[in-house]
């Protein structure tokens, strides 16, 4: 069942036990078999550093579809997360699947990759710059690929949703950021007033990397004017959609019945926005 703790209008803390959701017996993004999937490296100069980032929509159809900029987890643009960008995209959104780190770094496990979010989780103006400038790119690439500049949303996973959420706290115009078992922290609470899109973030409830952020995101969300919704999902724990965390026990895991309920979730949190902003 799902517990709904409500406390004001715009903000909403969710409780649910996976043992009560149904697992989808058809991928959300079904239709996506059917698509011509384009992913066309582009590259872009930021503050002295290059980025190799990757435009991902399916070209079979010519309609203007919402612009979605997605930051990935901590290993960053790799194959696994340009798969994760063509499935989310389907026939819905172009994505621009983006570097954070600089082309040059390209974490190949843990150790690197924590060392590549490191320089961005310790000084949040950077990561904020960067993100920005990012939303910027996607915005620039209307001219030559079917995005409605009307309509535009970001999504980050582990690393990349605190990425969105700086993106958001920095009062970016767009309708909708949805973070998947991102990281919560912030370095001003206070930026929190400057939201102006719609946040949606869902956090596993054994998320031993998270948890102990839980109570003092959802103060600092209480100051945001904007609508948001926090989600804790069940004996969940961190990298729920990550399906290359395969480990029986830790930290990470993959759960198809968490990452199935956080896209249907995402799927109608940017819906709604996109509709909003019309």
């Amino acid at each position: 069942m799902l517990d709904s703790l409500r406390s004001c209008p715009t903000a909403c803390v969710l409780l649910k036990s996976l043992a009560a959701l149904c697992v989808l017996t058809v991928p959300w993004w079904s239709g996506a078999a059917d698509a011509r999937m384009v992913a066309k490296p582009v590259t872009w100069t930021f503050e002295n550093a290059r980025f190799r980032s990757v435009l991902v929509y399916d070209d079979a159809i010519t309609a203007k579809r919402p612009g979605v900029l997605m930051v990935p987890a901590w290993f960053g643009v790799n194959d696994a997360a340009i798969r994760k960008a063509e499935d989310i995209a389907g026939k819905r959104y172009v994505i621009l699947l983006t570097d954070m780190y600089g082309e040059t770094i390209r974490p190949r496990n843990s150790d690197e990759a924590r060392a590549a979010t490191k320089p961005l989780l310790s000084n949040r103006g950077v990561m904020r710059r960067r993100v920005n400038f990012a939303l910027e790119q996607l915005r620039s690439y209307a001219d030559s690929a079917p995005i409605d500049l009307t309509r535009m949303a970001a999504i980050g996973f582990c690393f990349g949703g605190a990425a969105v959420l700086d993106l958001a706290r920095s009062g970016a115009d767009i309708s909708s950021v949805v973070s998947f078992h991102g990281n919560l922290t912030t370095d001003d609470p206070d930026l929190a007033k400057q939201i102006r899109a719609r946040v949606l973030v869902m956090n596993g409830a054994d998320d031993a990397t998270t948890s102990p952020d839980f109570g003092a995101f959802t103060q600092e969300m209480r100051r945001s004017p904007a609508p948001w919704e926090f989600t804790v999902i069940g004996h969940a724990v961190h990298c729920f959609t990550e399906t290359e965390a395969t480990a029986s026990a830790g930290l990470c895991r993959y759960d198809a019945h968490a990452a199935a309920q956080s896209y249907s979730l995402m799927s109608q949190w940017l819906e709604d926005g996109f509709s909003s902003a019309k």
